[in-house]
């Protein structure tokens, strides 16, 4: 079989892996003209790497292609023969206990905390997806049919995924993505895929206070549970609970942030549906402190401490960071702009003026949105143009006064100054580590 890989990134190699088996005859194909193949095999490199791929037999696409592309290239009826690394998960997987979480925040938070608790409760878990594991590679860890298996599912992995997981999960989703998606409403049939083929005994949990993830979960066939309402797990008198057993206090959480009880919530939720042991849930609960890049506590210096969000790439994540500190704060924000909304961004850093010391503005994103703090007289804020993230955390800590915190929550993704939130992140906790 002549098989196209169709970019050579991490999801990319390992399907190279997989499908690199007597019989099939592969090539790589990536916009990257430098990449670097495997030994002896065939390449389609450069501008015209998308070019006549009807001469394959299947095609598997790597998730940040959009398959708009593939048939700009080729024409419509090429979509018959593309394939992902995650619809082959589905296919071959040996278990059926699949979940799939989505949403546009708090997926890589979810697919951890589920994964904790199913360990405690004594099962085998495997985790992949977008959070680090391709859903091949996973294949590797020799999945049992009685095992579990927890995917975070993007957009980028969903809008042609043929099948749907006993679980699915949907988290709060706000505009994203809309420089890869046309539109709002095909980011949301994106999301729909991962519930679109499930069947009546399948379970599809979503966020109740969000449109959006109503939207989402709408097309499945499955029985209907919603979190932060009951049946599901729920926020009342300062306490995580549901079928009015409490998990535990929220002050109790190690966790930062509101926007987190969503998460937690989300989690036991699933949990309950499949061992719901009250006590190793609170102790997977009171005890995870989170992951890196998403508030993540770095150091405290001179009695401020430094956070590091660099996960937060949309206004909402910058949003749900400022509210998460009651302490006065410097926030560092911006950085490459996808055009999406900014001005709740703007009211909300207005309407919380009185415990910021000071806003700082780095990155393309700057001119935008300090025209929208302009708009709504906002000026606490000032404009760093520097493309080093030393002189800017530097100039965070000149703002900062003992019992405040200082926090790099972007807003924005980071393609403008670094490779990716990682690096951003990596760069930021150096320069905190090197005051």
């Amino acid at each position: 079989m002549k098989i196209a890989i169709v970019g050579y990134g991490l999801q990319g190699e390992s399907s190279y892996h997989y499908w690199n088996k007597d019989g099939n005859q592969i090539t790589v194909c990536d916009v990257n003209d430098s990449i670097v193949a495997p030994s002896g095999v065939e390449t389609q490199l450069g501008e015209a790497y998308l070019k006549n791929l009807e001469r394959f037999d299947l095609i598997v696409r790597t998730p940040f292609l959009h398959p708009r592309d593939i048939v700009a290239a080729n024409g419509p009826a090429i979509l018959d023969k593309v394939t992902t690394n995650t619809n082959e998960f589905f296919r071959v997987c040996p278990s059926k206990n699949i979940i799939g979480v989505t949403g546009t925040k708090g997926k890589g938070t979810t697919t951890t905390l589920i994964t904790r608790m199913l360990e405690k409760v004594g099962q085998t878990v495997h985790l992949g997806g977008n959070i680090g594991t391709p859903p091949l590679v996973l294949l590797n860890e020799a999945i049992q049919p009685s095992d579990w298996v927890v995917l975070e599912l993007a957009n980028f992995q969903l809008i042609d995924l043929k099948y749907s997981p006993k679980i699915g999960v949907c988290l709060m989703v706000v505009p994203e993505h809309l420089d890869w998606h046309k539109e709002m409403a095909e980011y949301i049939t994106a999301k729909q895929q991962l519930f679109t083929h499930q069947q009546t005994d399948n379970i599809a949990i979503y966020y109740a206070d969000n449109e959006y993830s109503q939207q989402v979960v709408s097309v499945s066939q499955g029985r209907h549970i919603p979190y932060l309402k009951p049946p599901g797990a729920i926020v009342k008198d300062d306490a995580i609970m549901i079928d009015n057993q409490t998990i535990c206090s929220t002050g109790d959480l190690k966790l930062i942030g509101k926007h987190n009880w969503q998460n937690i919530c989300a989690a036991v939720t699933v949990l309950w549906q499949i061992d719901p042991n009250l006590e190793l849930i609170h102790s997977v609960v009171t005890s995870f402190e989170g992951l890196e890049h998403r508030l993540e506590k770095v150091t405290e210096l001179d009695g401020v401490t430094y956070y590091n969000d660099s996960f937060a790439a949309t206004p909402e994540a910058a949003i749900a960071a400022i509210e998460s500190f009651t302490a006065p704060k410097v926030m560092i924000v911006g950085g490459f702009d996808r055009g999406l909304p900014l001005a709740h961004m703007a009211k909300t850093m207005l309407r919380h003026n009185d415990d910021l010391r000071k806003v700082i503005v780095m990155g393309a994103s700057g001119l935008r949105l300090t025209d929208e703090f302009d708009k709504i007289g906002f000026k606490n804020y000032l404009i760093n143009s520097s493309k080093d993230i030393a002189e800017i955390v530097n100039q965070a800590r000149s703002f900062a006064k003992p019992g405040d915190v200082v926090v790099l929550s972007p807003g924005f993704a980071s393609f403008d100054m670094f490779k990716n939130f990682e690096v951003r992140g990596q760069q930021y906790k150096a320069a905190v580590r090197n005051l």
